[in-house]
C-alpha cells in the first residue's frame, strides 16, 4: 500500500462516516488482530508464489465464523484459485474452513472461504 492508497481509504471512510475504520500498511497489523470480514481482489499478477503466501498470510487470520470474499477473474485462474485455497487451508488448518464459489458475472468469480 501506498501513502496515496492509505489516504484515499481514510477519505472515503470519512465522506461515508465511517468511523470504525483503521488504514495500515500489512506489515503494521498486529499478529494478533484477527477479522469478521475481508473483501479482496487478490493481486492475481504478482505471480503465484507471491499471492499463494498472500492468501495464506491473511485468510487464516478469520475469526470464527468470518467470511472473506474475493473477487477473481475467471480468465485469471478464479476456477484453479478455489481447490488451491481448499486444499491448502485444509492442510494448514483440518476442518476449520471452506471454500465455494459465491457468485459469477461477466467473467467473474466471487470466491466464498469462510471460517467454521
Amino acid at each position: 500500500m501506498n501513502d496515496r492508497a492509505a489516504q484515499l481509504c481514510r477519505d472515503n471512510a470519512a465522506a461515508l462516516g465511517l468511523d470504525r475504520i483503521t488504514v495500515v500498511r500489512p506489515e503494521d497489523v498486529p499478529e494478533s488482530a484477527l477479522f469478521d470480514l475481508i473483501w479482496s481482489n487478490p493481486p492475481i499478477r504478482v505471480g503465484k508464489e507471491a499471492l499463494h503466501g498472500i492468501l495464506l498470510q491473511w485468510l487464516p487470520r478469520l475469526a470464527s465464523g468470518g467470511r472473506a470474499y474475493l473477487v477473481v477473474q475467471k480468465n485469471l485462474g478464479a476456477d484453479s484459485l478455489l481447490p488451491w485455497i481448499r486444499a491448502a487451508l485444509e492442510e494448514r488448518h483440518p476442518g476449520q474452513f471452506t471454500a465455494s464459489r459465491h457468485a459469477t458475472e461477466k467473467g467473474f468469480r466471487v470466491l466464498l472461504v469462510e471460517r467454521a
